[in-house]
């Protein structure tokens, strides 16, 4: 993928084989998404390291880190970050706020690091959308391999449950005038979001899947990769998990 890469413009039913590649690489998707709640990510970041207790300096990976904000706010509390990506266009952007203690690369969480982290966050459901099954156990046992001795992972994940029980089936977002048409879905244990809009006088059509991973779920992949699950929590204050009412799914594992 280069620096003028192109969306991929789909007019027709569009393909979800590895549909991040292009819809994460476009201007589009960070517009669409550019509300996101920083505060409340900077607050999850704080009760996360406090929890985790890291020593001073801990060596932290953001998997997963697209523009960088979290990889960013994490160098702010003193610890040696690197944000990876897929991306190279958010890697390229996030780049711009490199420093001695913060660094990005292109990198796909499928293979592991050669170095070892006190710590690696993979944040606001940036796993499952692989169009192989087993690609997913291959990330975890990455993310594994990846750790130091005495470090902790940390996935966070939507809970499915919740997602599904209020999931809106269709609406328009207009962001930077541009109207976001989108429509929400469950099908064959992957949860749907297709998104339509026009912008200079051209049609787009990007479509986001993402595996419909229940606890239950994660708990075989992590027993099928050797992982501890050591905590699980339902928000971002880290309240407890309840399967039916929290908005997220928080584990914790080594």
């Amino acid at each position: 993928m280069s620096e003028d890469h192109k969306p991929t413009i789909n007019h027709q039913e569009p393909s979800t084989k590895n549909w991040f590649t292009s819809w994460f690489d476009t201007p589009y998707y960070h517009i669409l998404y550019k509300e996101r709640n920083y505060r409340e990510a900077q607050i999850f970041m704080d009760n996360l390291t406090q929890y985790l207790n890291l020593p001073d300096k801990a060596k932290v990976l953001d998997l997963a880190c697209g523009k960088g904000r979290h990889a960013i706010y994490l160098s702010q509390l003193g610890y040696t970050v690197l944000g990876a990506d897929l991306s190279e266009n958010s890697i390229a952007e996030a780049s711009k706020n490199s420093n001695t203690h913060l660094s990005f690369k292109v990198h796909d969480m499928r293979e592991p690091f050669e170095e070892k982290f006190d710590a690696i966050f993979n944040l606001f459901t940036s796993f499952g959308y692989f169009e192989d099954e087993a690609d997913n156990l291959k990330t975890l046992i990455a993310i594994k391999d990846s750790l130091s001795e005495t470090g902790f992972a940390v996935i966070d994940f939507m809970n499915v449950n919740q997602v599904i029980e209020t999931l809106v089936p269709e609406e328009v977002k207009t962001v930077d005038q541009i109207d976001f048409h989108i429509k929400r879905y469950v099908k064959e244990g992957h949860i749907y979001k297709e998104i339509s809009f026009e912008d200079q006088g051209q049609h787009y059509h990007f479509t986001e899947k993402v595996r419909a991973f229940s606890l239950k779920d994660f708990q075989e992949l992590m027993d099928e990769a050797g992982i501890y699950l050591l905590d699980i929590f339902g928000d971002y204050k880290l309240k407890k998990f309840h399967k039916t009412e929290s908005e997220r799914l928080i584990m914790i594992f080594k």
